[in-house]
């Protein structure tokens, strides 16, 4: 009865002050590309899984093992692309994330997990219903809003083969929305 109170005192104290609890990024692990694409595949669904394997995203670490990128690597002085930091930071999801991306396939490329945030909080049913129904702030689960800056933190000047970025029109290249209602 005291632990009941406390805790009905706790969340007063909570709502009366504003604040909110949300875990930190580094509370959430790496689930993979294939835990998303179970529920991400279906045409009714809006067929995510498909729009990102045919898309440049899903071969970005083969990119690095072929002649262009080779070039590049040893013009650098880089010795194999598929093996340095500085390539593979941009080329596999949660690189450098040590045990929170232990399900990360780096021939996966760049999975969903490098643009949504790594899943383990919100890829379940339930989560991703409440979050379209708004019942549920993705930040609170580890999903992150994707906006210019989520893209522009590897579509840079500090690509080698940067050639510019137009946000908007790349986003409709890769865009892979969930229909009304799912």
């Amino acid at each position: 009865r005291i632990m009941k109170r406390l805790i009905i005192t706790l969340a007063a104290l909570t709502l009366v002050a504003g604040l909110v609890f949300t875990a930190a990024a580094e509370d959430y692990t790496f689930t993979g590309v294939k835990k998303c694409g179970m529920c991400h595949k279906k045409p009714e669904a809006g067929e995510q899984l498909r729009i990102w394997s045919e898309s440049s995203h899903a071969t970005a670490y083969a990119t690095l093992a072929n002649e262009q990128s080779l070039a590049i690597a040893k013009e650098k002085g880089i010795g194999n692309p598929q093996e340095a930091d500085e390539c593979l930071k941009c080329h596999v999801t949660g690189h450098g994330a040590g045990e929170l991306a232990a399900k990360i396939l780096p021939e996966n490329g760049v999975g969903c997990e490098s643009c949504h945030g790594a899943g383990s909080g919100y890829f379940k049913k339930a989560t991703m219903t409440g979050l379209f129904a708004g019942e549920i702030e993705a930040a609170s689960v580890g999903m992150t809003v994707i906006d210019e800056k989520t893209c522009t933190a590897c579509h840079n000047e500090e690509s080698p083969t940067f050639k510019g970025f137009e946000y908007e029109e790349r986003l409709k290249e890769i865009l892979h929305t969930v229909p009304t209602g799912e």
